[in-house]
């Protein structure tokens, strides 16, 4: 390839789609994940919808409802680099980012990437790590890269983390930080399928499993393209003027309200919204539906009896749209 071509091309990767082309792109992925995770489509615009944000997804759930093969599914929809990390108790943070080896022969050291230099990296059960090994996430997802020993080497872009925690045991898990809690754009919870789906999935698995034969449906430079048409939607004053008083309506009703990085998150995930939606432009209906699963986990309420949750519904009742 010319130097002229590497141009060309490095430019087109930056280049945005048209909106109607990123939502097609948005359907693509969506449908073909579906071949193998039934009766979640909400669950899957959501995790869609934090890739193309420049977000995070932790799923939070009983163990076997699908939330590992959610984050499989998406990754071989997409022609881009996936690992996968197992968090357990005796994994250290040189397990997630990597280490410097010495070399023998050259007699030098020399880095070996860990898994977090992915596209996209599911992190498997993390609070089964302890919180040391947790928080080497950190830089990771808040500025696409990470430090090891004083040198600082950025991740592929796209990147995005994708964490699993299971609900129970929780003798046997850490808490994650609430700085790390912070850091996903959104958190879910898939639930069991109702009985339809249920007797869907069966018959799809009950020879061959379908993801073993799932195929990419999109590269990894017309997501990039995608989440540049996303960054471009028109975020009107009012709209973010509603986001910052929602934020500051659950500042004033909780022990820890909502950050400014969950300020900035809301808004970013209603621009993917409205993508998804073949819009060019943020409407409030776009923030009312994001803020549930990007504003609730967030928030540290001053009761044990009261949610996170509850707290975002009220502000949403409470807030008027101006």
């Amino acid at each position: 390839m010319t130097d002229a071509e590497t141009t060309e091309a490095e430019v087109s990767d930056r280049t945005a789609l048209p909106v109607s082309e990123a939502a097609d792109l948005s359907a693509r992925i969506t449908e073909n994940v579906e071949r193998v995770i039934v009766g979640h489509h909400d669950a899957i615009e959501h995790i869609l919808i934090a890739t193309l944000a420049r977000g995070h997804l932790l799923l939070e759930d009983v163990p076997g409802v699908g939330k590992t093969m959610l984050a499989r599914s998406l990754a071989r929809s997409v022609d881009g680099s996936f690992k996968r990390v197992q968090f357990t108790p005796d994994l250290l943070p040189s397990d997630v980012t990597g280490v410097n080896v010495f070399n023998q022969q050259t007699r030098e050291f020399e880095f070996q990437p860990g898994p977090v230099f992915a596209n996209l990296v599911l992190g498997d059960e993390i609070n089964r790590a302890p919180p040391k090994t947790q928080s080497s996430l950190l830089e990771a997802m808040e500025e696409g890269q990470v430090t090891v020993d004083g040198v600082t080497r950025e991740l592929p872009d796209p990147f995005t983390v994708v964490a699993t925690q299971n609900d129970v045991e929780q003798g046997r898990t850490y808490d994650l930080p609430v700085a790390e809690i912070d850091r996903f754009m959104k958190k879910l919870r898939l639930g069991y399928p109702d009985e339809a789906a249920e007797t869907d999935m069966l018959g799809r698995v009950a020879g061959r499993h379908p993801i073993e034969s799932l195929e990419p449906v999109a590269t990894v430079e017309e997501l990039r393209r995608a989440r540049t048409t996303v960054a471009e939607v028109e975020v009107s004053e009012p709209v973010r003027s509603y986001v910052s008083r929602l934020a500051g309506y659950t500042r004033n009703r909780a022990q820890l309200g909502v950050s400014p990085r969950g300020s900035i998150a809301l808004l970013r995930a209603a621009q993917a919204r409205a993508v998804l939606d073949e819009r060019d432009y943020v409407v409030p209906d776009d923030v009312q539906t994001e803020a549930p699963t990007v504003l609730s986990h967030r928030i540290v309420t001053q009761s044990a009896t009261e949610t996170g949750g509850a707290v975002v519904e009220d502000a949403l009742d409470a807030v008027a749209v101006e």
